[in-house]
């Protein structure tokens, strides 16, 4: 593979949470699509398995993720090469406020810092629901807090009406020269349903409801200036051919040569739908060939598999779906019990423990497939956190500085005493606050999600799937 130059990119931040970043990116996204005919390839800042489905909805382009934790300034970077042939515009959304990121020291992982590395313009969000010419300061201040972030571009949710609007611009023509790019008004039609871990995954919506979010793309995007828009993408085409010689610095990159191929079968229906992309994708850079089955529905998984991935999703939302599904539980504890490789994150633990209950106010305990000699109890408090472990476990040798993610509402509770872990914590809270990864048979089942741009553990898994193959 050959690097070149990086594609032009437009960075959609937000001053805070929960002020419309992806209802604005999916308006920015059919714009560019539909109105000015660009292809338009989507991202996401931040460990998310939900937002991204929602831009492949209207862009029809598979999203990916941009995490500095977890991948690295040159993971970023490699991630939107390899992304970028045929693409006229990137469009990125962004993660909680613009600065937000591991700490309060620096903007590392956060929306800005992806932004300079990426070199790309920057439109802003801002809540106008509770201010009108204070939105002016609020938008001065992020503009000169940091002067290497490229804030192109002011986008105004949640306003009053023609007099909150005007007001606000009476104060930006006095006080700055950023533009504003569109002013939103105060409509809950325009909202996208959630869930107690933000949207609704798109697995679940039907043929209306997704039409609703093209819809809500569609009708926000007429509050947005396409004239001021593409005056922004013009202005970063000549920024770039100022940066950057014409043919960029070229760096070749050799893939791997594909080993014999294995097949592993993954999870997917809606208890389990939260997986990157990007990491399926190296599964088959390794030698996987993948194939689905749904734990609701199927009463056992494809034939001629030698690996079981099963990754997070909402199995509290369908217990008892996943309950009533005896034959596919006792077929999987089987599969375990024969020393099948098995990888589970987050939901796919809680499905491997005995049980989940508390997810309802009803007393109802539901079961699970008991192999992980513990219960899951969804105790509505929110974990969140970047996580970075060792791997310290016989079947994968010794993994250092292994880093991912952890965000839940559930417990692990009852847990046997004599219980293996292959994740001792450093950063996260895992399993017990020192440990995650639970090492049963041939399996392991973390709180911790995992991003395989780092290839050490996949590599090893998929190894493991092979030699269970052979035997």
């Amino acid at each position: 593979m050959v690097l070149g130059s990086l594609p032009l990119s437009l960075v959609v931040a937000g001053t805070t949470s929960g002020v419309g970043k992806t209802t604005v990116s999916l308006a920015i996204m059919y714009s560019l699509k539909y109105r000015m005919g660009y292809n338009v390839q989507p991202f996401k800042v931040g460990p998310d398995f939900i937002d991204p489905t929602y831009h492949k909805i209207v862009t029809g382009n598979q999203s990916k993720n941009l995490d500095a934790w977890m991948m690295g300034k040159e993971g970023i970077i490699r991630s939107v090469f390899d992304a970028s042939e045929g693409v006229d515009i990137a469009v990125i959304e962004g993660v909680m406020g613009l600065y937000d990121g591991l700490s309060g020291k620096n903007d590392f992982a956060s929306t800005a810092y992806v932004a300079k590395v990426l070199d790309a313009q920057v439109i802003l969000i801002i809540d106008a629901g509770r201010a009108a010419r204070s939105v002016a300061a609020m938008a001065m201040g992020y503009i000169q807090f940091d002067k290497a972030v490229n804030i192109s571009g002011i986008i105004l949710n949640n306003v009053a009406g023609e007099k909150h609007a005007r007001y606000i611009r009476e104060a930006f023509e006095q006080k700055l020269k950023v533009p504003i790019v569109g002013i939103i008004r105060r409509d809950k039609e325009l909202r996208l349903r959630e869930r107690h871990l933000g949207l609704i995954p798109t697995d679940e919506l039907d043929r209306k409801m997704k039409g609703k979010v093209l819809d809500i793309a569609r009708s926000v995007a007429d509050e947005i200036s396409f004239d001021v828009l593409l005056k922004i993408i013009e202005n970063q085409k000549k920024f770039k051919q100022r940066k950057l010689p014409k043919e960029g610095t070229k760096k070749t990159v050799t893939k791997p040569t594909q080993p014999n191929k294995i097949r592993i079968a993954v999870a997917l229906d809606n208890s389990f739908n939260f997986y990157y992309a990007e990491n399926l994708g190296v599964l088959q850079e390794l030698g996987a060939e993948i194939c689905y089955f749904s734990p609701i529905q199927d009463k056992k998984i494809p034939d001629d598999v030698s690996g079981v991935m099963i990754g997070g999703g909402f199995p509290e939302v369908m217990a008892d779906k996943l309950s009533a599904n005896r034959s596919m539980r006792k077929y999987l504890a089987k599969l375990a019990e024969d020393d099948m490789p098995f990888y589970a994150e987050c939901g796919g633990l809680m499905y491997l423990t005995k049980a989940i209950y508390g997810y309802t106010k009803s007393p109802n305990s539901f079961k699970m497939v008991g192999i992980v000699d513990a219960v899951t109890n969804m105790v509505g408090k929110l974990t969140l956190s970047y996580t970075q472990a060792d791997v310290l476990d016989n079947k994968y040798g010794k993994i250092a500085n292994l880093r991912g993610h952890e965000f839940h509402y559930s417990r692990i509770e009852d847990a046997a005493k004599d219980l293996r872990y292959a994740y001792d914590m450093r950063r996260g809270y895992g399993i017990n606050g020192k440990k995650d990864g639970v090492s049963i048979y041939n399996c392991l089942a973390s709180y911790m999600h995992l991003h395989f741009s780092d290839h050490r553990f996949p590599k090893k898994w998929i190894d493991r799937c092979r030699e269970y193959a052979k035997a």
